[in-house]
């Protein structure tokens, strides 16, 4: 059988990469709506034990070699902020409308891109460093900081996206070193030892429908990262980038239809702005990379 074209190849990654997009908002909701009913704690936990049990799908004849890292340390520091990032944001969902803690977690990539100039050594130009500073602003509309705060845990997830920058800054440095499947076994196996570690202290045993919203999570969460790799396997960084703000269309639409929640208009304003820094930021990286 001969391979697809590049167009179709680039078709197939652009729609795996919004179906992606879409199960991890699924799954986000999915969160909100158990850690109502369990501990967090208990929630991520599950979320990581049956991802887990999503990876022998992964590493079909990889073998155990896949274990070795040559960055062990860095791989570590990468599964905790991955750990941190998703269990704070999933605190935040606790408080907040879905829409708008994805509105401020989106402030994460503009986060990354200031952490590289000291810790990657990149050159960062006057308009990418005034859409980082734009996009903070829009984060600002949203939180509304100051005795008028309309929701201080609006700041949980402003928190984070500053662990998903340094798990995100972590995988660019391990992506020169280590293959894809090492950092996938890592991320899942610290994250699932040390929740193992924590959940007995909050365990609640779950009823049937708990015990089936935990293999949800898990497994849409295996799922979607799966399509998240054949995405960028098949099409450019540049072109898949952009669609992951496709998120704050599916969180809104979620958030209204399972939580009748509908972002008010500083929400609406603040991600609109949070958005058109991050698309800016990857243009501008996509002509420098160009060399324009």
């Amino acid at each position: 059988m001969t391979p697809p074209p590049p167009s179709r190849q680039v078709l197939a990654g652009i729609l795996l990469i919004i179906a992606a997009g879409f199960l991890f908002t699924v799954m986000d909701a999915t969160a909100k709506y158990m850690t109502q009913r369990l501990p967090l704690v208990e929630v991520a936990w599950g979320r990581y034990l049956f991802h887990a049990l999503t990876l022998p799908f992964f590493l079909r004849g990889r073998g155990m070699a896949m274990l070795r890292s040559s960055r062990l340390g860095l791989q570590l520091w990468r599964s905790v902020f991955l750990l941190v990032s998703t269990v704070l944001f999933w605190l935040a969902l606790k408080f907040i409308p879905l829409a708008e803690a994805t509105a401020v977690g989106f402030v994460g990539p503009l986060m990354l891109t200031a952490l590289s100039v000291p810790f990657l050594g990149e050159k960062v130009g006057p308009r990418r460093w005034a859409a980082v500073g734009i996009g903070f602003l829009g984060a600002l509309i949203i939180i509304r900081p100051g005795p008028a705060m309309a929701q201080p845990a609006a700041l949980i997830p402003l928190a984070s996206a500053a662990a998903f920058a340094g798990y995100a800054l972590c995988t660019r440095i391990l992506s020169q070193t280590d293959h894809w499947t090492t950092t996938l076994i890592w991320s899942a196996s610290v994250g699932l030892v040390l929740l193992s570690a924590a959940v007995p202290f909050v365990w609640q045993t779950p009823d049937l429908a708990g015990w089936i919203g935990l293999v949800f999570i898990g497994f849409l969460g295996g799922f979607a990262h799966l399509l998240l790799i054949l995405a960028y396997a098949r099409a450019p960084a540049s072109t898949l980038a952009p669609l992951s703000y496709l998120q704050l269309i599916w969180s809104t639409t979620l958030g209204l239809i399972l939580f009748a929640n509908f972002p008010d208009g500083w929400t609406l304003a603040g991600g609109a702005v949070i958005a058109a820094s991050g698309l800016y930021v990857i243009h501008r990286e996509r002509l420098r990379r160009r060399g324009g």
